[in-house]
């Protein structure tokens, strides 16, 4: 069967049902935004907590400030309302280390700078008809307004992990996993399918187009990677034994002294972790969580494994070996519900591995979205027929070999920036970041 991809919904070019997708959209993200900067006092606002991560402060004036630039000075043609304050929340001017010396609107100032700026936006919406501009249409703007303050809301929240100090964050713990005596790992058949995107209205530049792939048969973990499995790897030498790493990755865990995974730490003959204010035992159930790629790659080959291509990781997310298309999300093309994916910041961990089977991929492989971030094994690169939209500081500027690619989102992230074709990348030495991974390795002729 000719591989396809699931077309776009014909309500997607209905203005209104459109309008109320983005302003429900816009509305989540506001509210997660308020949260994560109302749970701590102005100092912790202001201050920065890690050389990796601006001040919460800056987030939150930055995305008012971009939320302005798109919605109404780009879609709306309207004037700059601060147009002195441009410089100071460009990301690419300043250097998250050197923010907190920049002369930054206070919280209160940047909070009615935030508000003031909905409001006008909110009337934009009102009266965008979703035609005409590529920018407008299908709603594209006001979706990529919508992810783009999501994508800071997951970095503040990577803020408030790093901050030292007592739990100011609360949410109830995910169920515990269903008991199953599911397989480890599944073969994936091999073959094409299509990979990427031309079809989902709010996808990003990197996520297009859609084009065939041809993927050799594999095998395929049905989980993330537990904490136990990872523990095992740790007590076993991993750390001080350089087979399984390489160069690079050598040379960074013996510069820097890395032993375990970020947060953990030993206390007699348990592994304790540090959980947003909160010190408790590594739960071994869970997916691994704050370890870097050169972390995931060397469990992998101690495992006698490798990390899944990106290629590899969308098949097995959104193949369907029966009809041959390439579905939206792993259980078909129905938006997440809290039945099929952690996310959205509902828990601040991710849910036990094996959990989610109505997220179950048609081949039985769980997790593929939500709870952590997955590393793969491939570079951050552009899709044959790639094109700049609407700035190349989005992808652009990153494509190479410098970056890796991770997959799938995590507990941290809204379903509103996550979706079976949803890119995103880091250093292969970031570990702040909420980041596990699964594990694969060729398909045995025998085997097929």
């Amino acid at each position: 069967m000719t591989a396809a991809e699931t077309p776009a919904s014909t309500n997607d070019a209905d203005p209104g049902i459109l309008r109320e997708r983005a302003l429900a959209a816009l509305t989540t993200a506001r509210a997660r935004t308020a949260l994560l900067t109302s749970a701590v006092d102005e100092p912790d606002l202001t201050a920065q907590h890690s050389p990796l991560m601006s001040p919460l402060v800056w987030d939150l004036a930055h995305i008012g400030n971009q939320e302005e630039l798109w919605l109404l000075r780009n879609v709306a043609g309207r004037e700059a309302m601060r147009p002195e304050i441009d410089g100071l929340y460009d990301a690419f001017e300043h250097p998250r280390a050197e923010r907190p010396s920049l002369p930054l609107l206070p919280p209160e100032e940047a909070r009615r700078y935030l508000a003031e700026v909905r409001g006008r936006a909110l009337d934009v919406l009102e009266q965008t008809d979703f035609h005409g501009t590529r920018l407008t249409d299908a709603g594209f703007a006001f979706g990529m307004i919508a992810q783009h303050e999501q994508q800071h809301d997951e970095t503040m929240l990577i803020t408030h992990q790093l901050r030292r100090g007592p739990a100011v964050l609360s949410e109830p713990d995910p169920g515990p996993a269903p008991l199953s005596t599911r397989p480890t790992e599944v073969l994936l058949p091999g073959g094409e399918f299509m990979m990427g995107t031309s079809a989902e209205p709010w996808a990003l530049d990197n996520e297009r187009p859609a084009h065939r792939r041809l993927v050799p048969p594999f095998h395929i973990d049905t989980a993330p990677v537990t904490n136990g499995a990872y523990q095992t790897f740790v007590e076993d030498g991993g750390y001080g034994d350089e087979r399984w790493w390489t160069a690079e990755g050598w040379d960074h865990i013996r510069a820097h002294g890395i032993t375990a995974p970020l947060f953990w730490r030993r206390d007699g003959r348990q592994w304790l972790r540090r959980r947003f204010g909160v010190t408790e035992v590594v739960p071994a159930d869970e997916p691994v969580l704050h370890v870097c790629w050169y972390e995931a790659d060397a469990y992998a080959r101690w495992a006698g494994r490798r990390l899944p291509t990106e290629a590899e990781w969308e098949k097995a997310a959104r193949h369907d070996p029966v009809t041959g298309r390439s579905t939206r999300y792993p259980w078909g093309d129905a938006d997440p519900t809290p039945e099929h994916a952690n996310l959205g910041q509902r828990h601040l961990r991710p849910a036990p591995a094996g959990s989610y089977p109505a997220g179950e991929s048609p081949l039985g492989v769980r997790q593929l979205i939500g709870d952590v971030w997955e590393w793969t094994a491939s570079d951050f690169l552009p899709y044959p027929g790639f094109t700049a939209f609407p700035y190349k500081e989005y992808s652009e500027v990153f494509f190479g070999p410098e970056y890796k690619v991770l997959r799938g989102g995590s507990f941290a992230v809204d379903p509103v920036a996550c979706r079976g074709t949803f890119r995103n990348w880091d250093y292969p030495i970031r570990r702040q970041i909420f980041s596990g991974f699964r594990t694969a390795h060729d398909a045995s002729p025998e085997g097929l």
